[in-house]
């Protein structure tokens, strides 16, 4: 019996709207796009935080990372005259973390060089990392072909190198490079494996880049000095850089804050002149979730203005709809129709209109997202939640802007209402 009293009122709704097709459409629009603004503003937002997260994760969320770094201080001495500046992470540094964190699973120190690389007649400017067999464990990316190294690599001093993706791409082309010999200066490495590599990940903190080679440390330090000579203008500068990273893996993601805060305590005693930088991506991965959450909620709120410009719209047109039809008020209040039933045809209306601009406005938001992305490349990403939370404030906004014309219709005195022309 409910159901049929709510379908009649439903559809004498829909064609007391369909008498004023115009009006109504142009009172849909402010909730429209109202509705379209929020689900797409919350698309950009939720794009831009998870692009975010997801490089900030590449890093690792148990990992610490220690950098070496030569103050700026000492890079204006060493670019005044001739001269050799020893800085940065010693090897050991990485014993004396392994050794004392119990919390620590394990370490991955490695020593970066700069080598020309040869493979026929092409040749590329290579970031050779010299590294353990963790470091894939720590930094895992997808393995293309062949293989990642292995502990027996190390232990056999093997003339073995990993390549990223895009070195690979650019050096060897289209051949069959596994297997192959690649001429780093005087010495041969056979190519065992290619990885996929995320530089861009993480703004610039990822350990890897574009072009690397992976070789074993002790193969690194055995052929390749730490002292690094640049000439220039008959001087030269030398830096001597035992390791040029250490990557510490911390067993539990609770502890990873408070042994980083020991470890940062353990270096400025054996490093008082700051030569080092310690990063921790959990840390970081913490104050960007944060940062998401306030730039997409503020991106909703700036949405929501105009949902609430919608609203304001469909009281208004309500309101014109009580005054057009007061008489028709006052006929049905004067052969029985109560105030409640007057109130709950015209939430109907409001109801209607707001939920057909909030359905179009889910078919809308999206579209808008979509154009943002092919104008600007800005990754956007239409949640379930941004859309069941558009439509259901849509619905809101119809009730709550609705009901005052409604109770205002319902309070009509019916005499004065049948004297209304």
């Amino acid at each position: 019996m409910q159901s049929s009293k709510l379908y009649r009122m439903l559809r004498l709704g829909i064609k007391s709207l369909l008498l004023h097709k115009l009006r109504s459409g142009l009172t849909m629009l402010g909730v429209v796009f109202g509705v379209g603004a929020v689900v797409a503003m919350l698309a950009v937002g939720e794009g831009a935080s998870r692009k975010a997260l997801a490089e900030i994760k590449a890093l690792g969320s148990n990992n610490i990372m220690l950098t070496s770094k030569q103050n700026a201080g000492d890079e204006a001495a060493s670019g005044s005259r001739s001269m050799v500046k020893a800085y940065g992470l010693f090897y050991d540094d990485e014993r004396r973390i392994r050794d004392t964190f119990d919390a620590v699973e394990r370490t991955v120190p490695t020593k970066d060089l700069r080598k020309n690389a040869f493979f026929g007649e092409r040749s590329i400017e290579l970031r050779i990392v010299g590294t353990t067999a963790d470091w894939f464990k720590l930094v895992p990316r997808d393995i293309v072909a062949g293989r990642v190294m292995l502990d027996r690599d190390l232990h056999s001093s093997a003339n073995v190198c990993v390549l990223t993706e895009s070195g690979a791409r650019k050096l060897l082309a289209a051949s069959n490079v596994i297997g192959e010999s690649l001429q780093v200066g005087s010495d041969l490495y056979e190519v065992i494996g290619i990885v996929r590599n995320e530089s861009a990940s993480g703004g610039g903190r990822t350990p890897d880049s574009d072009v690397d080679a992976y070789i074993p440390i002790n193969v690194a330090k055995e052929r390749y000095s730490d002292l690094m000579i640049r000439r220039a203008s008959g001087s030269f500068q030398a830096e001597q850089v035992e390791l040029h990273r250490i990557i510490i893996a911390v067993k539990n993601i609770d502890n990873v804050e408070s042994v980083a805060a020991g470890i940062d305590r353990m270096m400025q005693h054996f490093h008082p002149d700051g030569d080092y930088d310690l990063f921790v991506p959990l840390a970081v991965l913490r104050a960007a979730r944060a940062q998401a959450n306030i730039w997409k909620w503020t991106l909703f709120s700036i949405a929501a203005i105009s949902l609430l410009v919608g609203g304001i719209g469909i009281m208004n047109i309500m309101l014109a709809s009580v005054t057009e039809r007061t008489r028709e008020i006052g006929i049905r209040r004067a052969i029985g129709a109560k105030k409640g039933q007057i109130v709950a045809q015209f939430l109907v209306e409001t109801v209607v209109l707001s939920a057909t601009g909030g359905f179009i406005g889910t078919i809308v938001g999206p579209a808008i997202a979509q154009i943002i992305t092919f104008m600007s490349g800005i990754d956007t990403i239409v949640p379930l939640y941004s859309i069941l939370l558009a439509v259901g404030i849509s619905m809101s906004i119809g009730i709550v802007f609705g009901l005052y014309p409604a109770v205002r219709a319902a309070n009509l005195n019916p005499i004065d209402a049948l004297r209304h022309d």
